[in-house]
């Protein structure tokens, strides 16, 4: 059994869109969610799911305590999913390659320190784009510089309000990142 640690930062609905895609006799599971925000409705949605939620500060997460949780779970892929800390790089050494995010936006594009969430979509559509989608790369030392794994877009010609450009990214997100997981583990 392949072992999933998901990290998010707010509401957690690609963590348990996650949580529940692995959890239907796959030869992966999501073990744990880590979150940085006591208050993240992701701590209910996991242990909804039955899934362990570890809550901890920025302290914790530069000084090793995070990292020492993850030796002991030893997971085959960590997986960003609305994580909103820049990520140490003591933790991206320890698992080069086994660390992903997901992206709301086709990097290289609207990606970089401040670009998430609506964010994102407020300046893509200021800049009258036609199109945006999502991108699932690597976790490096740099915010949303790591390799590419995925992307895909979506017409947002249609779109008149950052909230709606939301909503199709999303659903994107949902589709693609469980599968990208899957086939990556």
């Amino acid at each position: 059994m392949k072992k999933i640690v998901l990290f998010a930062s707010g509401s957690g609905t690609n963590a348990e869109n996650i949580i529940v895609h692995f959890n239907k006799g796959s030869q992966s599971n999501v073990v744990a969610v880590f979150t940085n925000n006591p208050h993240a409705k992701v701590v209910e949605r996991a242990k909804n799911h039955k899934v362990n939620a570890l809550v901890f500060n920025k302290e914790e997460l530069s000084q090793g305590f995070v990292l020492q949780q993850l030796k002991d779970i030893q997971p085959d892929l960590i997986v960003l999913a609305g994580f909103l800390l820049k990520f140490p790089e003591h933790i991206i050494k320890e698992f080069p390659n086994k660390i992903i995010n997901i992206h709301p936006a086709l990097l290289p594009n609207y990606g970089g320190k401040g670009m998430y969430g609506m964010n994102v979509h407020k300046t893509v559509l200021e800049n009258k784009e036609k199109e945006t989608g999502i991108t699932i790369h690597y976790v490096n030392e740099h915010y949303d510089e790591g390799g590419i794994i995925f992307q895909q877009s979506v017409s947002i010609e249609d779109c008149t309000t950052p909230e709606q450009i939301a909503v199709k990214v999303h659903e994107l997100e949902h589709k693609f990142f469980p599968k990208v997981i899957e086939e990556l583990l």
